[in-house]
């Protein structure tokens, strides 16, 4: 089967739509699918659930769809440095459902690993717990999070080969295996494209069972997140 598509918004072609729910590599600016997030903003679905680490920032990675008001419905970690996030969130608008970030990560390795639920202590007590079943093991109180298996998962990688097989760079690994193993169907944006046979099988951070679609996007952006702090006079 033929992976590798011509552009971001022939490898989306017949696999999105509204109301879906979807799963979204990277972890601040890093690792980002941004072809695949402009071509999908292109494509105007609409009431989209999107899980993803957090929401990008104002104009860029998903924050292009929270400006085109896409999204209904987040599931992340984090959502700070996106201003349109707030005001959309506050306003009633946007629905958001907070999940800790290492409880996000073990629901989309479930869901890629066919496990539908798992127990844990994180959140125990507060409100991530609420509405949730609670069980006792060995003395403590453990909360059950049921796995996401979203429809269509979009992800960033450094280098993939024709028949998919994945080699993520560095700390753009973050979210990107995860949610890549846990998508119905995976469409991977790569820098590089290769002949399958071409990587060593020890190199191979993700098996191409997992990806579906492949598109080369050989010249990302790759912001860089700088923190701004008030400069001391005469410093």
């Amino acid at each position: 089967m033929k992976k590798v598509f011509p552009n971001a918004a022939k490898a989306l072609e017949g696999i999105v739509r509204d109301g879906q729910l979807m799963a979204v590599g990277g972890f601040g600016l890093c690792g980002i699918p941004e072809a695949l997030i402009a071509a999908l903003r292109d494509s105007k679905v609409k009431n989209l659930t999107v899980i993803s680490n957090n929401a990008g920032v104002d104009g860029f990675g998903l924050g292009l769809l929270l400006e085109t008001r896409q999204i209904k419905r987040m599931i992340s970690s984090y959502v700070g440095e996106n201003k349109e996030f707030e005001r959309q969130y506050l306003a009633g608008e946007l629905e958001l459902e907070f999940t800790p970030q290492g409880t996000l990560a073990e629901k989309l390795r479930a869901g890629g690993a066919g496990i539908p639920a798992f127990f844990t202590r994180t959140g125990v007590g507060t409100l991530v717990a609420e509405g949730k079943e609670l069980r006792e093991f060995d003395g403590q109180t453990y909360v059950m999070e049921r796995s996401l298996v979203p429809e269509v998962s979009l992800v960033k990688a450094w280098k993939a080969d024709h028949s998919g097989n994945l080699i993520f760079r560095r700390t753009a690994r973050n979210f990107n295996p995860a949610a890549a193993m846990a998508g119905k169907i995976t469409v991977v944006e790569v820098e590089e494209i290769v002949e399958t046979g071409s990587f060593d099988p020890d190199a191979v951070h993700l098996p191409g069972i997992y990806v579906h679609r492949i598109v080369l996007n050989a010249n990302p952006e790759k912001r860089i997140e700088k923190r701004t702090i008030t400069e001391k006079a005469g410093v």
